[in-house]
């Protein structure tokens, strides 16, 4: 309940902060518009991995060392504004797990309030070896346009476990992102 109430706070937070857009880049959050992004990810808590605990899909760039061991991953999303400032997106990420392949995936949808707010909700979920972790996630941010294409979206998402696999909700990690984004 403590970390809900942190992320309501934080959202609301983002929207009275919120400066005004330039009238330029209305429109990139159109129907029909398309959107590449990669984020960095800073989930992950060390003890949970240590414990065998993968976490939630990670489509994100994400680099970590445990025990003199290296974890590391790099992943991309794809989305699609089915209406204006509402997008369908899909991720796919790779990396590795202390010496094991890891492949991550997420399905989710992504609105932009006032065109410059994004909050997203996903599926996500990591796949390796007999483990298949399955997690239900929820984002929000703001978004930076820094021209007609690119924007940079910080953003808090928590990610709530919905299997055995991936703690049986038990580990559900709160993690801070920067996304980059590219609008076509």
């Amino acid at each position: 309940m403590k970390k809900l109430f942190i992320i309501a706070l934080t959202t609301l937070g983002f929207t009275f902060a919120a400066q005004a857009q330039d009238d330029d880049i209305v429109g990139q959050t159109a129907q029909g518009k398309w959107l590449i992004e990669a984020n960095t990810n800073t989930s992950g808590d060390i003890e949970a991995l240590i414990s065998g605990i993968k976490g939630p899909g990670n489509t994100g760039f994400s680099f970590t060392t445990v025990d003199g061991e290296t974890i590391w991953n790099i992943g991309i999303e794809g989305g699609y504004f089915v209406v204006d400032d509402l997008a369908v997106k899909v991720g796919l990420g790779y990396g590795d797990y202390f010496s094991d392949g890891i492949f991550s995936y997420k399905v989710g949808a992504k609105y932009y309030i006032n065109s410059q707010i994004p909050v997203g909700v996903d599926l996500n979920g990591v796949s390796v070896n007999n483990y298949n972790s399955m997690y239900i996630g929820a984002q929000a941010g703001y978004a930076w346009f820094l021209g007609k294409n690119v924007s940079v979206e910080p953003a808090l998402r928590y990610d709530i476990g919905m299997n055995e696999d991936a703690g049986d909700g038990d580990f559900n990690p709160l993690s801070v992102r920067i996304g980059f984004v590219l609008h076509f």
